[in-house]
């Protein structure tokens, strides 16, 4: 983090990856140095209007106080914070953020973007193509480098279908079916479900009082996964999610035109981890429905990717579309 005899030290920058299953932060410089982290599984809140900027404050302050001290590295000189939801609940953090964040570390220059775009940068960089950020919940992203285009990432009540609280919760179903002897029911699940939570009838109690729900219903994917092997119904559960996220990706990936070099696409995201039983589903899928995007692996995650917008917006440019709501910067505290 020291920078060579008789140089300045390059601008300091900030990086934060918040969603479902909590937030995670890293600070360094612009050099290209390998930046400092930590996380929290506290996800942040949400309220009337949307993803409470103060609740965020709260967890930052102390995660970036212990990053300062570590690297050295103080006032960046540009923060991007990635945060799920967004888009579409992102009027306090948009208004609130850029100035608690100029006055707690002297940050000079804020982006806030969608999860999706931090996942899109940390996979792709900068060039056309698309990426579906699967964790929690779903969102797929896309651009020609002209405009952004999304696809769900409508919340685990709404949508994110395919993500891993879709997956946990029809996981879940399946059990509660096979509990109560209906049809469509799965034994295998069941007995998962009872050994992760306890006994059914308690379930709800358990679920629908916490914060953290999307993240609870995530947490029964991978035994999911694990079931899907021997259970049919398991299987399916996945073949299905897999055709929600093939569906989300065709909705954004920019189309064939014949040009060169070929959009490219991505999958990130926890989900990722399930191995197997989603991924061969998923690349069936994606290959039926773009025959033409070529697959790539992700080159890095949703915070790589905030760490990749954060050292452009202090060196340079984005080279990302900025539209003021998947993409919104500010400049010393106030709408750039």
């Amino acid at each position: 983090m020291t920078s060579p005899a008789g140089r300045e030290p390059s601008p300091g920058v900030l990086a934060v990856d918040s969603g479902g299953s909590g937030l995670r932060v890293a600070l360094g410089r612009a050099d290209g140095g390998e930046p400092a982290s930590r996380s929290s599984r506290v996800p942040v809140r949400t309220g009337a209007r949307g993803i409470d900027p103060a609740h965020l404050m709260e967890q930052l302050v102390p995660m970036v106080r212990a990053l300062e001290a570590e690297t050295g590295v103080s006032r960046p000189a540009a923060a991007v914070i990635g945060a799920a939801g967004l888009a579409t609940l992102g009027e306090a953090l948009r208004a609130e953020l850029p100035g608690a964040l100029a006055r707690a570390f002297g940050v000079g220059t804020t982006a806030l973007a969608a999860d999706a775009v931090t996942a899109y940068a940390g996979a792709l960089g900068t060039g056309p193509g698309a990426v579906v950020a699967a964790g929690t919940g779903l969102i797929a992203i896309g651009t020609d480098l002209t405009a952004w285009h999304r696809a769900d990432g409508w919340g685990h009540l709404l949508g994110d279908c395919g993500g891993g609280a879709w997956i946990g919760r029809a996981g879940l179903e399946a059990a509660l079916r096979a509990h109560d002897g209906r049809s469509g029911g799965s034994a295998a699940l069941l007995a998962c479900a009872q050994e992760r939570f306890g006994p059914m009838p308690g379930l709800p109690g358990l679920l629908y009082p916490r914060p953290d729900r999307p993240a609870v219903l995530a947490s029964f994917a991978p035994l999911v996964a694990s079931c899907a092997a021997a259970d049919p119904l398991a299987a399916d559960i996945l073949r299905t999610a897999a055709r929600h996220i093939a569906d989300s990706a065709a909705a954004v990936c920019p189309r064939d035109t014949g040009a060169r070099p070929r959009p490219r696409l991505a999958v990130t995201g926890g989900l990722v981890e399930l191995g197997e039983p989603l991924l061969v589903p998923l690349a069936e899928e994606l290959a039926r429905r773009l025959p033409y995007a070529r697959r790539v692996p992700a080159a890095g995650d949703p915070l790589d990717g905030a760490v990749r917008l954060a050292t452009a917006l202090a060196t340079g440019g984005l080279g990302l579309p900025v539209d003021g709501t998947m993409l919104w910067v500010a400049r010393n505290g106030g709408a750039a």
